[in-house]
C-alpha cells in the first residue's frame, strides 16, 4: 500500500530541514510551538501535574484520569522525540486519548532528555516513575491488577527496557508492555534490515537521519551493543510481560520492532504484532486523528482487556 495520501501531502508540504548540526534547543521549542491551548484537548474527568519523588530524584509526571473511580488501573507512558525531544505537552493527546479508550489512569513521564542528561538518566527516570506508581506513597490508587507500560519512539525502547529491567530486578508487578513503532536496535547499518533500505526516502524519518537524530543520546554513554540501549539484543526475552508491537509500513524501524514481537514469542511470551499499513513513523502522535490511525487505541484497549 502506498502512504497515506494526507499523511503524503502533509509532507510534501513541510519546508526543508536546515542545514548544519542539530540544535535540540531550537528543535524543542519549534514542537511546542504549536500546541492546542488546554480547552481544546480531549476532555477527561481531571488532568494533574504532579512531582514524583523517585530513587532517580524529582520526576515530572501528568496524570489523565478519564472517570472518578476508587482504585485504578495503571499505564504508564515514554513519549517518543529519539532522546532528546519530546515532553509532556507534545504528547498531551496521546496520553489523553489512551486514557479516554482504555478507561486506564495514565501517567505520562517527563524524563530527562538528552544531551543535557547522559544515558542512563532519562531511562531511570522511566524506571523509578513506575515503581513509584504502584506505591501507595503515589496517591494514584493502583487496582493492584493492571499496570502496563507503553511508548512510541525511542519511549517504544524506554518501554521495552523498563520492561526488562523490571523482570531481572524482580519487580514482577508489569502486567503489559505497548511499543508504538520502536526503535530497538540503535545500531543503524542499513543492511541490518530490509526496511532500513526500502523505506530510506520519502516518509518523514529517513534512514540517514537516523544516526545524526540518535547521537545526542549514543554519544551520552549509550552503548548499542547495550540490551537496554538496543533491545532487539537482548538474549533471553523469556519471563517478560506480554506485548502489544505496533510497526508502520512505511518506516525505516519496522523490521526490528516486528523481529522483537516475533522473538518474543519464540521465548514464550504472549505478543502481538500490528502493522499499520500506509502509516509511517510517529504516525501515532501525529496522524491519530485519521480514523485508519485513531484505532490504534482501541486496538491497545483490546489488548489490555485480553486474558
Amino acid at each position: 500500500m502506498t502512504l497515506h495520501p494526507e499523511i503524503a501531502e502533509f509532507l510534501a508540504a513541510l519546508p526543508a530541514p536546515p542545514e548544519g548540526p542539530l540544535d535540540p534547543v531550537a528543535m524543542r521549542a519549534a514542537d511546542e510551538a504549536h500546541l492546542p491551548p488546554v480547552e481544546e484537548r480531549l476532555p477527561l474527568h481531571a488532568v494533574q501535574d504532579v512531582t514524583a519523588k523517585t530513587d532517580a530524584g524529582e520526576v515530572p509526571v501528568r496524570v489523565y484520569t478519564p472517570a472518578e473511580a476508587d482504585t485504578y488501573g495503571l499505564l504508564v507512558y515514554f513519549h517518543g522525540g529519539a532522546f532528546f525531544l519530546g515532553s509532556l505537552e507534545t504528547h498531551d493527546h496521546v496520553a489523553r486519548s489512551l486514557a479516554q479508550e482504555t478507561g486506564l489512569r495514565v501517567v505520562s513521564v517527563g524524563y530527562r532528555l538528552a544531551p543535557e542528561a547522559a544515558f542512563p538518566a532519562g531511562l531511570d527516570d522511566c524506571y523509578a516513575a513506575v515503581r513509584w506508581a504502584a506505591g501507595e506513597d503515589s496517591g494514584l490508587d493502583w487496582d493492584g491488577a493492571t499496570l502496563a507500560v507503553a511508548g512510541d519512539s525511542s519511549g517504544g525502547t524506554f518501554a521495552a527496557a523498563v520492561a526488562a529491567r523490571a523482570h531481572d530486578d524482580g519487580f514482577d508487578r508489569i502486567t503489559h508492555q505497548i511499543l508504538y513503532y520502536p526503535s530497538l536496535d540503535l545500531d543503524f547499518d542499513a543492511d541490518r534490515y530490509p526496511s532500513l533500505r526500502e523505506n530510506a526516502t520519502g516518509y518523514g524519518l529517513e534512514t540517514a537521519g537516523l544516526k545524526p537524530f540518535n547521537a545526542f543520546y549514543l554519544d551520552s554513554g549509550a552503548d548499542p551493543a547495550d540490551p537496554l540501549v538496543s533491545p532487539v539484543k537482548r538474549t533471553d526475552l523469556s519471563g517478560l510481560p506480554p506485548a502489544l508491537v505496533v510497526t508502520a509500513e512505511h518506516d525505516p524501524l519496522r523490521d526490528e520492532g516486528e523481529l522483537y514481537g516475533e522473538r518474543l514469542r519464540a521465548a514464550g511470551v504472549a505478543a502481538t504484532v500490528s502493522r499499520y499499513p500506509g502509516a509511517g513513523h510517529g504516525f501515532v502522535q501525529h496522524f491519530s486523528w485519521i480514523p485508519e490511525y485513531h484505532r490504534v487505541f482501541g486496538e491497545t484497549r483490546d489488548f489490555l482487556n485480553r486474558r
